[in-house]
Protein backbone atom coordinates (compact mmCIF):
# COMPACT_ATOMS: atom_id res chain seq x y z
CA UNK A 1 0.00 0.00 0.00
CA UNK A 2 2.84 2.37 0.88
CA UNK A 3 4.58 1.52 -2.37
CA UNK A 4 1.47 2.39 -4.40
CA UNK A 5 1.07 5.70 -2.56
CA UNK A 6 4.71 6.52 -3.20
CA UNK A 7 4.24 5.74 -6.89
CA UNK A 8 1.18 8.03 -7.10
CA UNK A 9 3.07 10.87 -5.41
CA UNK A 10 5.98 10.41 -7.81
CA UNK A 11 3.64 10.59 -10.82
CA UNK A 12 1.98 13.73 -9.43
CA UNK A 13 5.34 15.38 -8.88
CA UNK A 14 6.41 14.54 -12.43
CA UNK A 15 3.15 15.96 -13.80
CA UNK A 16 3.62 19.14 -11.78
CA UNK A 17 7.20 19.45 -13.04
CA UNK A 18 6.00 18.92 -16.61
CA UNK A 19 3.35 21.65 -16.18
CA UNK A 20 5.97 24.02 -14.78
CA UNK A 21 8.25 23.31 -17.77
CA UNK A 22 5.36 23.91 -20.21
CA UNK A 23 4.48 27.15 -18.40
CA UNK A 24 8.05 28.40 -18.56
CA UNK A 25 8.26 27.34 -22.22
CA UNK A 26 5.32 29.52 -23.20
CA UNK A 27 6.41 32.31 -20.85
CA UNK A 28 9.85 32.76 -22.40
CA UNK A 29 8.91 31.71 -25.98
CA UNK A 30 12.29 30.24 -26.90
CA UNK A 31 11.15 29.50 -30.47
CA UNK A 32 11.33 33.22 -31.31
CA UNK A 33 15.12 32.94 -31.31
CA UNK A 34 14.94 30.34 -34.05
CA UNK A 35 12.40 31.99 -36.34
CA UNK A 36 12.91 35.73 -35.81
CA UNK A 37 14.28 37.82 -38.61
CA UNK A 38 17.22 38.83 -36.42
CA UNK A 39 18.20 35.18 -35.89
CA UNK A 40 17.85 34.39 -39.58
CA UNK A 41 19.92 37.49 -40.39
CA UNK A 42 22.63 36.34 -38.02
CA UNK A 43 22.83 33.04 -39.90
CA UNK A 44 23.56 35.01 -43.07
CA UNK A 45 26.17 37.11 -41.30
CA UNK A 46 24.09 40.28 -41.47
CA UNK A 47 23.60 41.02 -37.76
CA UNK A 48 25.16 44.38 -36.92
CA UNK A 49 26.22 44.12 -33.26
CA UNK A 50 26.78 47.50 -31.55
CA UNK A 51 29.78 46.32 -29.50
CA UNK A 52 32.03 44.42 -31.92
CA UNK A 53 35.20 45.31 -33.78
CA UNK A 54 35.11 46.94 -37.17
CA UNK A 55 37.14 44.05 -38.59
CA UNK A 56 34.33 41.62 -37.81
CA UNK A 57 31.79 43.84 -39.54
CA UNK A 58 34.06 44.38 -42.51
CA UNK A 59 34.07 40.65 -43.19
CA UNK A 60 30.37 40.69 -44.02
CA UNK A 61 29.61 39.31 -47.46
CA UNK A 62 28.82 41.91 -50.14
CA UNK A 63 26.00 39.64 -51.25
CA UNK A 64 24.49 39.81 -47.79
CA UNK A 65 24.79 43.59 -47.86
CA UNK A 66 22.81 43.70 -51.07
CA UNK A 67 20.21 41.36 -49.64
CA UNK A 68 19.46 43.83 -46.86
CA UNK A 69 17.64 46.14 -49.29
CA UNK A 70 13.88 45.87 -48.68
CA UNK A 71 11.62 44.76 -51.49
CA UNK A 72 10.04 48.16 -51.98
CA UNK A 73 13.31 50.05 -52.27
CA UNK A 74 13.71 51.86 -55.58
CA UNK A 75 17.22 51.29 -56.92
CA UNK A 76 17.00 54.60 -58.75
CA UNK A 77 17.23 56.22 -55.32
CA UNK A 78 14.07 58.15 -55.97
CA UNK A 79 11.54 56.84 -53.48
CA UNK A 80 9.53 53.94 -52.08
CA UNK A 81 6.41 53.02 -54.01
CA UNK A 82 4.44 52.89 -50.75
CA UNK A 83 5.73 56.01 -49.09
CA UNK A 84 3.32 58.58 -47.68
CA UNK A 85 2.98 62.03 -49.22
CA UNK A 86 4.42 64.51 -46.76
CA UNK A 87 2.92 67.96 -46.41
CA UNK A 88 5.96 69.89 -45.26
CA UNK A 89 5.78 73.67 -44.76
CA UNK A 90 9.44 74.05 -45.61
CA UNK A 91 10.67 75.61 -48.81
CA UNK A 92 11.00 73.23 -51.72
CA UNK A 93 14.02 72.97 -54.01
CA UNK A 94 14.00 73.78 -57.69
CA UNK A 95 14.64 71.61 -60.70
CA UNK A 96 13.14 68.58 -62.35
CA UNK A 97 10.08 67.04 -60.72
CA UNK A 98 8.65 63.70 -61.57
CA UNK A 99 6.85 60.91 -59.72
CA UNK A 100 7.72 57.30 -59.29
CA UNK A 101 6.71 54.75 -61.88
CA UNK A 102 4.32 52.04 -60.70
CA UNK A 103 4.39 49.84 -63.74
CA UNK A 104 7.52 48.09 -65.00
CA UNK A 105 8.57 49.78 -68.23
CA UNK A 106 11.19 47.15 -68.93
CA UNK A 107 8.36 44.81 -69.97
CA UNK A 108 6.96 45.46 -73.45
CA UNK A 109 3.22 45.47 -74.20
CA UNK A 110 1.72 42.00 -74.10
CA UNK A 111 1.59 40.48 -77.60
CA UNK A 112 -0.86 37.76 -78.62
CA UNK A 113 -0.87 35.86 -81.86
CA UNK A 114 -4.38 34.92 -82.91
CA UNK A 115 -5.46 33.74 -86.35
CA UNK A 116 -3.91 35.96 -89.00
CA UNK A 117 -3.58 39.08 -86.85
CA UNK A 118 -1.37 40.35 -84.07
CA UNK A 119 -3.06 41.93 -81.06
CA UNK A 120 -0.95 44.22 -78.86
CA UNK A 121 -2.29 45.00 -75.36
CA UNK A 122 -1.35 48.62 -74.73
CA UNK A 123 -3.11 49.23 -71.39
CA UNK A 124 -5.40 47.28 -69.12
CA UNK A 125 -7.91 49.90 -67.96
CA UNK A 126 -10.43 50.54 -70.72
CA UNK A 127 -13.22 51.22 -68.23
CA UNK A 128 -12.74 54.96 -67.91
CA UNK A 129 -13.58 57.58 -70.47
CA UNK A 130 -10.52 59.50 -69.38
CA UNK A 131 -8.11 56.87 -70.65
CA UNK A 132 -5.91 58.34 -73.36
CA UNK A 133 -4.65 55.09 -74.80
CA UNK A 134 -6.80 52.26 -76.15
CA UNK A 135 -6.58 48.67 -75.00
CA UNK A 136 -5.48 46.87 -78.15
CA UNK A 137 -3.95 47.33 -81.56
CA UNK A 138 -4.53 44.83 -84.35
CA UNK A 139 -2.16 44.17 -87.20
CA UNK A 140 -2.90 42.47 -90.45
CA UNK A 141 -0.83 39.56 -91.75
CA UNK A 142 1.28 41.92 -93.86
CA UNK A 143 1.85 44.24 -90.95
CA UNK A 144 2.77 41.30 -88.78
CA UNK A 145 5.40 40.22 -91.28
CA UNK A 146 6.84 43.75 -91.28
CA UNK A 147 6.86 43.76 -87.48
CA UNK A 148 8.69 40.42 -87.36
CA UNK A 149 11.17 41.64 -89.96
CA UNK A 150 11.97 44.76 -87.95
CA UNK A 151 12.27 42.80 -84.71
CA UNK A 152 11.08 43.64 -81.22
CA UNK A 153 12.51 46.89 -79.86
CA UNK A 154 15.06 46.53 -77.12
CA UNK A 155 12.87 47.59 -74.21
CA UNK A 156 15.57 46.90 -71.64
CA UNK A 157 17.99 49.20 -73.44
CA UNK A 158 15.29 51.88 -73.67
CA UNK A 159 14.66 51.57 -69.94
CA UNK A 160 18.37 51.76 -69.14
CA UNK A 161 18.75 54.81 -71.33
CA UNK A 162 15.84 56.50 -69.53
CA UNK A 163 17.41 55.80 -66.17
CA UNK A 164 20.52 57.59 -67.35
CA UNK A 165 18.55 60.50 -68.80
CA UNK A 166 16.17 61.17 -65.93
CA UNK A 167 18.45 63.46 -63.95
CA UNK A 168 18.47 67.01 -65.32
CA UNK A 169 21.65 68.85 -64.42
CA UNK A 170 19.71 71.79 -63.01
CA UNK A 171 19.16 70.00 -59.69
CA UNK A 172 21.87 71.64 -57.66
CA UNK A 173 20.82 71.25 -54.06
CA UNK A 174 23.87 70.62 -51.86
CA UNK A 175 23.66 68.54 -48.68
CA UNK A 176 26.38 68.76 -46.01
CA UNK A 177 26.37 66.61 -42.88
CA UNK A 178 28.38 67.73 -39.84
CA UNK A 179 28.83 65.46 -36.82
CA UNK A 180 28.43 67.85 -33.86
CA UNK A 181 28.65 65.37 -30.95
CA UNK A 182 29.89 61.87 -30.23
CA UNK A 183 33.18 60.06 -30.90
CA UNK A 184 33.35 61.31 -34.52
CA UNK A 185 32.64 64.96 -33.71
CA UNK A 186 33.88 67.34 -36.42
CA UNK A 187 33.42 64.87 -39.30
CA UNK A 188 31.98 66.41 -42.50
CA UNK A 189 30.42 64.90 -45.63
CA UNK A 190 28.91 66.73 -48.64
CA UNK A 191 27.04 65.63 -51.75
CA UNK A 192 25.13 67.39 -54.53
CA UNK A 193 21.73 66.25 -55.78
CA UNK A 194 23.10 66.04 -59.32
CA UNK A 195 25.80 63.56 -58.27
CA UNK A 196 23.76 60.38 -58.76
CA UNK A 197 26.86 58.18 -58.49
CA UNK A 198 27.18 59.11 -54.79
CA UNK A 199 23.51 58.72 -53.95
CA UNK A 200 21.94 57.48 -51.79
CA UNK A 201 24.25 58.59 -48.97
CA UNK A 202 24.69 56.04 -46.17
CA UNK A 203 25.48 56.66 -42.48
CA UNK A 204 27.00 53.86 -40.45
CA UNK A 205 29.83 52.47 -38.37
CA UNK A 206 31.55 50.30 -41.00
CA UNK A 207 32.82 50.83 -44.53
CA UNK A 208 31.57 51.50 -47.17
CA UNK A 209 29.34 54.00 -45.34
CA UNK A 210 29.68 57.51 -46.80
CA UNK A 211 29.59 59.10 -43.33
CA UNK A 212 31.69 56.68 -41.24
CA UNK A 213 30.85 57.23 -37.56
CA UNK A 214 33.06 55.39 -35.04
CA UNK A 215 30.40 54.94 -32.38
CA UNK A 216 29.58 51.55 -30.83
CA UNK A 217 25.88 52.53 -30.67
CA UNK A 218 25.75 53.15 -34.41
CA UNK A 219 24.86 50.14 -36.55
CA UNK A 220 27.09 49.04 -39.39
CA UNK A 221 24.52 50.43 -41.82
CA UNK A 222 22.38 52.70 -39.72
CA UNK A 223 20.57 55.22 -41.94
CA UNK A 224 20.40 56.50 -45.49
CA UNK A 225 19.77 59.90 -47.11
CA UNK A 226 18.41 60.14 -50.65
CA UNK A 227 17.31 62.88 -53.03
CA UNK A 228 13.58 62.51 -53.73
CA UNK A 229 12.72 63.96 -57.14
CA UNK A 230 9.01 63.64 -56.42
CA UNK A 231 9.17 66.32 -53.75
CA UNK A 232 12.55 67.88 -54.55
CA UNK A 233 13.58 67.01 -50.99
CA UNK A 234 16.40 65.29 -49.20
CA UNK A 235 14.94 62.39 -47.21
CA UNK A 236 16.25 60.39 -44.25
CA UNK A 237 15.45 56.67 -43.82
CA UNK A 238 16.35 54.46 -40.86
CA UNK A 239 17.76 51.19 -42.24
CA UNK A 240 16.55 48.95 -39.41
CA UNK A 241 19.18 50.12 -36.92
CA UNK A 242 19.44 48.45 -33.52
CA UNK A 243 19.50 51.64 -31.46
CA UNK A 244 17.20 53.77 -33.58
CA UNK A 245 17.36 57.14 -35.38
CA UNK A 246 15.92 60.45 -34.19
CA UNK A 247 15.10 63.47 -36.35
CA UNK A 248 14.81 66.60 -34.23
CA UNK A 249 14.37 64.37 -31.14
CA UNK A 250 11.54 62.32 -32.72
CA UNK A 251 12.11 58.62 -33.58
CA UNK A 252 11.79 57.74 -37.26
CA UNK A 253 12.74 54.06 -37.11
CA UNK A 254 10.22 51.26 -37.65
CA UNK A 255 8.01 50.80 -34.55
CA UNK A 256 8.83 47.08 -34.42
CA UNK A 257 12.45 47.30 -33.29
CA UNK A 258 12.96 43.54 -33.52
CA UNK A 259 11.88 43.29 -37.15
CA UNK A 260 14.87 45.21 -38.53
CA UNK A 261 12.47 46.75 -41.08
CA UNK A 262 13.30 50.12 -42.58
CA UNK A 263 11.46 53.19 -41.37
CA UNK A 264 9.44 55.59 -43.52
CA UNK A 265 11.31 58.35 -45.43
CA UNK A 266 11.29 61.70 -43.62
CA UNK A 267 11.94 65.05 -45.30
CA UNK A 268 15.02 66.99 -44.23
CA UNK A 269 15.45 70.75 -43.98
CA UNK A 270 18.37 73.03 -43.30
CA UNK A 271 19.24 73.00 -39.59
CA UNK A 272 17.71 69.60 -38.76
CA UNK A 273 19.48 67.43 -36.16
CA UNK A 274 19.86 63.68 -36.76
CA UNK A 275 20.65 61.53 -33.71
CA UNK A 276 22.13 58.06 -34.23
CA UNK A 277 21.93 55.95 -31.08
CA UNK A 278 22.23 58.24 -28.05
CA UNK A 279 25.43 60.24 -28.43
CA UNK A 280 26.19 60.90 -32.10
CA UNK A 281 24.36 63.95 -33.45
CA UNK A 282 24.55 65.15 -37.06
CA UNK A 283 23.68 68.69 -38.20
CA UNK A 284 22.04 69.01 -41.64
CA UNK A 285 23.10 71.88 -43.93
CA UNK A 286 21.14 72.30 -47.21
CA UNK A 287 21.91 75.00 -49.76
CA UNK A 288 20.52 75.63 -53.23
CA UNK A 289 23.06 76.53 -55.89
CA UNK A 290 20.45 77.84 -58.32
CA UNK A 291 18.28 80.09 -56.19
CA UNK A 292 20.21 83.27 -57.02
CA UNK A 293 20.53 82.59 -60.76
CA UNK A 294 16.86 82.81 -61.77
CA UNK A 295 15.74 86.42 -62.19
CA UNK A 296 12.05 85.66 -61.55
CA UNK A 297 9.99 83.39 -59.30
CA UNK A 298 9.58 79.70 -60.11
CA UNK A 299 7.30 77.25 -58.32
CA UNK A 300 6.42 73.65 -59.10
CA UNK A 301 3.98 71.10 -57.69
CA UNK A 302 2.81 67.66 -58.81
CA UNK A 303 0.66 64.77 -57.65
CA UNK A 304 -0.27 61.45 -59.31
CA UNK A 305 -3.83 61.62 -57.89
CA UNK A 306 -3.18 57.91 -57.41
CA UNK A 307 -6.40 56.95 -55.64
CA UNK A 308 -8.97 58.73 -57.78
CA UNK A 309 -10.20 55.60 -59.60
CA UNK A 310 -12.10 53.55 -57.10
CA UNK A 311 -9.06 52.71 -55.01
CA UNK A 312 -6.98 51.51 -57.96
CA UNK A 313 -3.45 52.88 -57.97
CA UNK A 314 -2.92 55.25 -60.89
CA UNK A 315 0.68 55.52 -62.18
CA UNK A 316 2.32 58.93 -62.41
CA UNK A 317 3.28 59.76 -65.99
CA UNK A 318 3.67 63.56 -65.80
CA UNK A 319 7.06 65.26 -65.76
CA UNK A 320 7.70 68.95 -65.21
CA UNK A 321 11.18 70.42 -65.50
CA UNK A 322 13.13 73.57 -66.13
CA UNK A 323 16.66 74.78 -66.68
CA UNK A 324 17.88 78.34 -66.22
CA UNK A 325 20.20 79.26 -67.69
CA UNK A 326 20.69 76.80 -70.50
CA UNK A 327 24.28 75.47 -70.68
CA UNK A 328 26.53 78.23 -72.01
CA UNK A 329 23.57 80.55 -72.64
CA UNK A 330 23.13 82.99 -69.77
CA UNK A 331 20.22 84.79 -71.45
CA UNK A 332 18.03 81.72 -72.14
CA UNK A 333 16.03 79.30 -70.01
CA UNK A 334 13.54 76.53 -70.71
CA UNK A 335 10.43 75.37 -68.83
CA UNK A 336 8.40 72.34 -69.81
CA UNK A 337 5.65 69.85 -69.04
CA UNK A 338 5.32 66.36 -70.53
CA UNK A 339 2.32 64.10 -69.94
CA UNK A 340 3.06 60.50 -70.84
CA UNK A 341 0.74 57.73 -71.97
CA UNK A 342 1.59 54.05 -72.02
CA UNK A 343 4.23 54.82 -69.35
CA UNK A 344 6.46 57.70 -68.35
CA UNK A 345 9.52 56.71 -70.39
CA UNK A 346 8.77 59.05 -73.30
CA UNK A 347 8.01 61.96 -70.92
CA UNK A 348 11.29 61.49 -69.08
CA UNK A 349 13.25 61.19 -72.29
CA UNK A 350 11.71 64.33 -73.76
CA UNK A 351 12.34 66.30 -70.56
CA UNK A 352 16.00 65.36 -70.76
CA UNK A 353 16.40 65.99 -74.48
CA UNK A 354 14.71 69.39 -74.88
CA UNK A 355 17.21 71.45 -72.81
CA UNK A 356 20.14 69.73 -74.50
CA UNK A 357 18.75 70.07 -78.02
CA UNK A 358 17.75 73.73 -77.65
CA UNK A 359 21.09 74.60 -76.06
CA UNK A 360 22.85 72.91 -78.96
CA UNK A 361 20.82 74.84 -81.55
CA UNK A 362 21.37 78.16 -79.80
CA UNK A 363 25.09 77.51 -79.54
CA UNK A 364 25.19 78.64 -83.17
CA UNK A 365 25.95 82.32 -82.66
CA UNK A 366 24.19 83.40 -85.86
CA UNK A 367 20.94 81.70 -84.87
CA UNK A 368 21.19 82.98 -81.33
CA UNK A 369 21.75 86.57 -82.46
CA UNK A 370 18.83 86.26 -84.85
CA UNK A 371 16.54 85.36 -81.95
CA UNK A 372 17.82 88.26 -79.84
CA UNK A 373 17.62 90.82 -82.65
CA UNK A 374 14.27 89.75 -84.13
CA UNK A 375 12.63 88.69 -80.89
CA UNK A 376 11.35 85.43 -82.36
CA UNK A 377 12.43 81.82 -81.74
CA UNK A 378 9.92 80.00 -83.95
CA UNK A 379 12.60 78.27 -86.02
CA UNK A 380 14.51 77.23 -82.90
CA UNK A 381 11.44 75.64 -81.33
CA UNK A 382 10.39 73.91 -84.55
CA UNK A 383 13.85 72.40 -84.99
CA UNK A 384 13.94 71.40 -81.33
CA UNK A 385 10.75 69.35 -81.66
CA UNK A 386 12.00 67.72 -84.84
CA UNK A 387 15.35 66.75 -83.32
CA UNK A 388 13.83 65.59 -80.04
CA UNK A 389 11.38 63.35 -81.89
CA UNK A 390 14.22 61.93 -83.98
CA UNK A 391 16.26 61.08 -80.88
CA UNK A 392 13.40 59.40 -79.04
CA UNK A 393 13.21 55.64 -79.37
CA UNK A 394 9.79 54.97 -77.88
CA UNK A 395 7.63 52.71 -80.02
CA UNK A 396 4.79 52.03 -77.58
CA UNK A 397 4.97 55.07 -75.33
CA UNK A 398 4.30 58.70 -76.13
CA UNK A 399 3.82 62.03 -74.42
CA UNK A 400 2.54 65.53 -74.80
CA UNK A 401 5.20 68.23 -74.79
CA UNK A 402 4.78 71.89 -73.88
CA UNK A 403 7.93 74.01 -73.71
CA UNK A 404 8.22 77.70 -72.87
CA UNK A 405 11.44 79.33 -74.01
CA UNK A 406 12.26 82.48 -72.02
CA UNK A 407 15.08 84.89 -72.79
CA UNK A 408 16.19 88.34 -71.69
CA UNK A 409 17.68 91.26 -73.58
CA UNK A 410 19.95 92.10 -70.66
CA UNK A 411 17.88 95.17 -69.72
CA UNK A 412 15.37 93.53 -67.38
CA UNK A 413 13.02 92.79 -70.26
CA UNK A 414 11.95 89.20 -70.93
CA UNK A 415 10.55 87.44 -73.96
CA UNK A 416 8.56 84.21 -73.87
CA UNK A 417 7.51 81.90 -76.68
CA UNK A 418 5.79 78.53 -76.39
CA UNK A 419 5.52 75.41 -78.54
CA UNK A 420 3.46 72.29 -77.89
CA UNK A 421 2.04 69.00 -79.08
CA UNK A 422 -0.84 67.41 -77.19
CA UNK A 423 -3.03 68.96 -74.51
CA UNK A 424 -0.67 70.19 -71.79
CA UNK A 425 -1.48 73.88 -71.65
CA UNK A 426 0.45 77.10 -71.03
CA UNK A 427 -1.29 80.40 -70.29
CA UNK A 428 0.06 83.84 -69.46
CA UNK A 429 -1.38 86.86 -67.76
CA UNK A 430 0.03 90.16 -69.00
CA UNK A 431 -1.29 93.48 -67.68
CA UNK A 432 -4.48 91.68 -66.64
CA UNK A 433 -4.96 90.16 -70.10
CA UNK A 434 -5.00 86.38 -70.45
CA UNK A 435 -3.03 84.84 -73.31
CA UNK A 436 -3.24 81.18 -74.27
CA UNK A 437 0.19 80.11 -75.47
CA UNK A 438 -0.73 76.60 -76.64
CA UNK A 439 -3.21 74.76 -78.82
CA UNK A 440 -4.96 71.52 -77.81
CA UNK A 441 -4.49 68.68 -80.25
CA UNK A 442 -7.35 66.46 -79.19
CA UNK A 443 -9.12 64.79 -82.07
CA UNK A 444 -12.40 66.35 -80.93
CA UNK A 445 -11.02 69.86 -81.56
CA UNK A 446 -12.22 71.47 -84.77
CA UNK A 447 -8.80 72.74 -85.86
CA UNK A 448 -7.23 69.32 -85.42
CA UNK A 449 -10.00 67.60 -87.37
CA UNK A 450 -9.37 70.05 -90.21
CA UNK A 451 -5.65 69.23 -90.17
CA UNK A 452 -6.40 65.51 -90.30
CA UNK A 453 -8.86 66.08 -93.16
CA UNK A 454 -6.08 67.74 -95.16
CA UNK A 455 -4.06 64.51 -94.99
CA UNK A 456 -6.66 62.89 -97.26
CA UNK A 457 -7.99 60.54 -94.58
CA UNK A 458 -10.72 62.48 -92.76
CA UNK A 459 -12.17 61.18 -89.52
CA UNK A 460 -15.50 59.44 -89.56
CA UNK A 461 -18.48 61.20 -88.06
CA UNK A 462 -18.48 60.70 -84.30
CA UNK A 463 -14.94 59.30 -84.28
CA UNK A 464 -13.07 60.72 -81.28
CA UNK A 465 -9.99 58.46 -81.11
CA UNK A 466 -7.36 57.01 -83.36
CA UNK A 467 -6.10 53.59 -82.29
CA UNK A 468 -7.50 54.31 -78.84
CA UNK A 469 -5.73 57.68 -78.43
CA UNK A 470 -7.63 60.95 -78.13
CA UNK A 471 -4.62 62.99 -79.32
CA UNK A 472 -3.40 63.34 -82.88
CA UNK A 473 -0.07 64.99 -82.05
CA UNK A 474 2.53 63.71 -79.61
CA UNK A 475 6.18 62.77 -79.25
CA UNK A 476 7.11 59.10 -79.35
CA UNK A 477 4.51 56.43 -80.24
CA UNK A 478 6.67 55.50 -83.23
CA UNK A 479 4.70 52.32 -83.81
CA UNK A 480 1.41 54.20 -84.15
CA UNK A 481 2.94 56.76 -86.48
CA UNK A 482 4.17 53.95 -88.73
CA UNK A 483 0.62 52.63 -88.93
CA UNK A 484 -1.20 55.91 -89.53
CA UNK A 485 0.23 59.08 -91.07
CA UNK A 486 -2.44 61.20 -89.44
CA UNK A 487 -0.41 61.18 -86.24
CA UNK A 488 2.08 64.04 -86.10
CA UNK A 489 4.81 65.58 -83.96
CA UNK A 490 4.60 68.99 -85.66
CA UNK A 491 4.22 71.60 -82.87
CA UNK A 492 1.96 74.58 -82.55
CA UNK A 493 4.12 77.68 -81.96
CA UNK A 494 2.78 80.77 -80.22
CA UNK A 495 3.49 84.41 -80.83
CA UNK A 496 6.26 86.00 -78.77
CA UNK A 497 5.19 87.74 -75.56
CA UNK A 498 7.24 90.77 -74.49
CA UNK A 499 7.43 91.18 -70.71
CA UNK A 500 8.63 94.49 -69.30
CA UNK A 501 9.01 95.62 -65.69
CA UNK A 502 5.47 96.97 -65.46
CA UNK A 503 3.71 93.96 -67.02
CA UNK A 504 2.83 92.21 -63.74
CA UNK A 505 3.12 89.04 -65.80
CA UNK A 506 2.95 85.41 -64.79
CA UNK A 507 2.70 82.09 -66.61
CA UNK A 508 1.12 78.74 -65.75
CA UNK A 509 2.22 75.50 -67.43
CA UNK A 510 0.24 72.42 -66.44
CA UNK A 511 -0.84 69.01 -67.64
CA UNK A 512 -4.48 68.33 -68.45
CA UNK A 513 -5.14 67.05 -64.93
CA UNK A 514 -5.41 70.72 -63.90
CA UNK A 515 -7.33 72.00 -66.91
CA UNK A 516 -9.87 69.15 -66.77
CA UNK A 517 -11.36 70.76 -63.65
CA UNK A 518 -10.14 74.40 -63.68
CA UNK A 519 -10.77 76.91 -66.45
CA UNK A 520 -8.14 79.36 -67.60
CA UNK A 521 -10.16 82.24 -66.18
CA UNK A 522 -10.53 80.53 -62.79
CA UNK A 523 -6.80 79.73 -62.60
CA UNK A 524 -5.86 83.35 -63.25
CA UNK A 525 -8.41 84.59 -60.70
CA UNK A 526 -6.97 82.27 -58.02
CA UNK A 527 -3.46 83.55 -58.65
CA UNK A 528 -4.46 87.22 -58.72
CA UNK A 529 -6.30 86.86 -55.42
CA UNK A 530 -3.26 85.33 -53.80
CA UNK A 531 -0.87 87.89 -55.26
CA UNK A 532 -3.05 90.62 -53.78
CA UNK A 533 -3.09 88.88 -50.41
CA UNK A 534 0.66 88.33 -50.34
CA UNK A 535 1.80 91.61 -51.84
CA UNK A 536 2.38 93.38 -48.54
CA UNK A 537 4.43 90.46 -47.20
CA UNK A 538 7.14 91.01 -49.83
CA UNK A 539 7.60 87.31 -50.36
CA UNK A 540 7.80 85.22 -53.51
CA UNK A 541 4.46 83.59 -54.25
CA UNK A 542 5.58 81.33 -57.11
CA UNK A 543 5.85 78.17 -55.06
CA UNK A 544 2.66 78.82 -53.16
CA UNK A 545 0.78 79.61 -56.38
CA UNK A 546 1.77 76.25 -57.86
CA UNK A 547 0.65 74.46 -54.68
CA UNK A 548 -2.60 76.43 -54.60
CA UNK A 549 -3.50 75.39 -58.15
CA UNK A 550 -2.62 71.76 -57.45
CA UNK A 551 -4.71 71.71 -54.25
CA UNK A 552 -7.63 73.28 -56.10
CA UNK A 553 -7.45 70.45 -58.66
CA UNK A 554 -7.52 67.96 -55.78
CA UNK A 555 -10.51 69.69 -54.21
CA UNK A 556 -12.36 69.53 -57.52
CA UNK A 557 -11.56 65.80 -57.74
CA UNK A 558 -9.44 65.66 -60.87
CA UNK A 559 -8.90 62.07 -61.97
CA UNK A 560 -5.66 62.56 -63.87
CA UNK A 561 -2.00 63.04 -62.99
CA UNK A 562 -1.37 66.73 -62.40
CA UNK A 563 1.80 68.80 -62.48
CA UNK A 564 2.09 72.58 -62.45
CA UNK A 565 4.87 75.11 -63.10
CA UNK A 566 4.27 78.73 -62.13
CA UNK A 567 6.49 81.59 -63.32
CA UNK A 568 6.20 84.98 -61.65
CA UNK A 569 7.74 87.82 -63.68
CA UNK A 570 6.44 90.54 -61.35
CA UNK A 571 9.69 92.01 -60.03
CA UNK A 572 7.82 93.93 -57.31
CA UNK A 573 6.53 90.73 -55.75
CA UNK A 574 9.18 88.11 -56.21
CA UNK A 575 9.53 86.81 -52.68
CA UNK A 576 7.26 83.99 -51.56
CA UNK A 577 4.59 83.71 -48.91
CA UNK A 578 5.38 81.20 -46.23
CA UNK A 579 3.72 77.91 -47.00
CA UNK A 580 1.04 77.34 -44.40
CA UNK A 581 1.19 74.07 -42.52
Amino acid sequence: MGTMLQTILTVLLLLMLLLIIIFLFFLFKPWRFFFSQRFLSSIKGELERPLVTDEEDANASPLNQINELPRDYDLEGACYPTEAHFRSPRTHGQGLVHKQRVQNLSVPPTIHLGGDALVVDVISDPSSDDVDLGQTLRLSTAQLAQFQKQGTPNFRNDRLQDLVQWNISDQRSCLTLEVISGPSRGLLCSVQSINSSRLPLTLGRVSPSDLLIKDSEVSGKHAMIKWNLDKMKWELVDMGSLNGTLLNSKPINHPDTESRNWGNPMSLANGDIITLGTTSKVMVHITSQTQHHIPFGVGMASDPMAMRRGGKRFPMEDVCYYQWPLPGLNQFGLFGVCDGHGGDGAAKSASKLFPEVIASILSDSSRRERVLSHGDASDILRDAFSQTEAHMNHHYEGCTATVLLVWTDGEENFFAQCANVGDSTCIMSLNGKQIKMTEDHKITNYSERLRIEETGEPLKEGETRLYGINLARMLGDKFLKQQDTRFSSEPYISEVVHIDQASKAFAILASDGLWDVISVKKAIQLVLQMKEKCYSERENIAEKAASLLLNEAKTLRTKDNTCVIFLDFDIFNKFSCKVES
